[in-house]
């Protein structure tokens, strides 16, 4: 009798997507009318819904972007909230089309999980939160503290080697939502609350009392993030990729939502490309030569997305830092549209 096959989780995913590689991702959403995008369980700044559940973000906006390339109309996206620990299923199942979801790129779920890496739409990094109360200016403070965690992330590794690297002890307690730690760090659960440094800018917000709380200055690791799409699907891979990479190259060129019809007409030919009006376009991956139009006149450039949700017209502030353009001093560049 032969023996059984088993089969790890990985290829059981694989096996998973096989099926789905069959049907075009763009097919399926430009019959279905919609995108269907996964997004935090809240997260302000990056992916939050307000009191009505209309939907927005850093991430929010990558999801909009692609619509208003595939479908002409940045508003048909239905978003799903993930957990950490639901969020790669999701995907593979086919149940959401892309995931934005503040989703650091490893090598292991780049090469493992049937998923590609689309870009880095925030360079980030693992940080510490703790009480003012605790009078700790810095994380290597921290021995033998308690710490809230979300489970189901790259935070848990990175918390254990930095630990064990300074000789450090720790207690995790560890939740399923961002929202429960929050709720574990401001009951006194926990004496620290560790997650990406944006997310805890973020997570500040959501206290009684904002002010009562302090983001340490360590920063711990590299947190490239990304969104993510299923592999097996290249056209779809690219839509995403391009996606992207046209709000970042729209702020290089000086191009946004209050001039986009402007520069239209504009002469220069980094511009002509970008809109359409000249160049490959969008035809090779099944969409509107003017999909760059589309994404910047009802989403905006890479800069307006970055100021309205995290950064100075919005509650955290955040200084563009890394996520500059590699002209401004950031790493933030893509390809060039040729």
């Amino acid at each position: 009798m032969k023996k059984a096959l088993k089969l790890t989780g990985a290829a059981l995913a694989l096996t998973a997507l096989s099926g789905l590689s069959q049907a075009s991702t763009l097919d399926t959403v430009k019959e279905r009318g919609y995108l269907s995008c996964g997004v935090s369980t809240g997260l302000p700044g990056f992916s939050s819904p307000d009191d009505k559940g209309n939907w927005s973000g850093l991430d929010v906006d990558v999801c909009r972007a692609m619509a208003a390339a595939t479908l002409g109309d940045a508003s048909k996206v239905k978003y799903t909230p993930l957990t950490a620990k639901e969020r790669f299923t999701a995907l593979q199942s086919g149940e959401i089309d892309v995931l934005p979801r503040n989703t650091t790129w490893t090598l292991t779920r780049d090469t493992s999980l049937g998923m590609n890496f689309v870009g880095v739409n925030y360079y980030d990094g693992q940080g510490f939160m703790v009480s003012k109360k605790l009078g700790v200016t810095s994380a290597k403070e921290l021995d033998g503290a308690t710490v809230c965690i979300q489970a189901g992330t790259t935070t848990e590794l990175n918390m254990a080697d930095y630990f064990r690297e300074h000789n450090m002890k720790y207690q995790p307690i560890v939740f399923d939502t961002s929202a429960q730690s929050v709720q574990g760090f401001e009951s006194g659960r926990c004496d620290m609350l560790t997650s990406d440094q944006s997310q805890l800018y973020g997570l500040r917000t959501k206290l009684a009392n904002p002010n009562d709380a302090i983001v340490l200055p360590e920063i711990i690791s590299k947190e490239p993030l990304g969104p993510v799409v299923r592999q097996g699907d290249d056209q779809w891979f690219n839509i995403a990729k391009w996606s992207l990479y046209a709000m970042v190259a729209a702020e290089e060129l000086g191009v946004s939502s209050a001039n986009v019809d402007a520069m239209m007409k504009s002469e220069n030919p980094g511009i002509s490309r970008l809109l359409g009006n000249s160049g490959p376009g969008g035809k090779a991956m099944g969409i509107s030569d003017d999909f760059a139009y589309q994404i910047v006149k009802q989403v905006g450039n890479y800069s307006e997305s970055f100021e309205r949700n995290v950064g100075k017209d919005s509650p955290l502030l955040i200084q563009r830092g890394l996520n500059a353009l590699w002209k401004d001093g950031g790493i933030m560049y893509v390809p060039p549209f040729r």
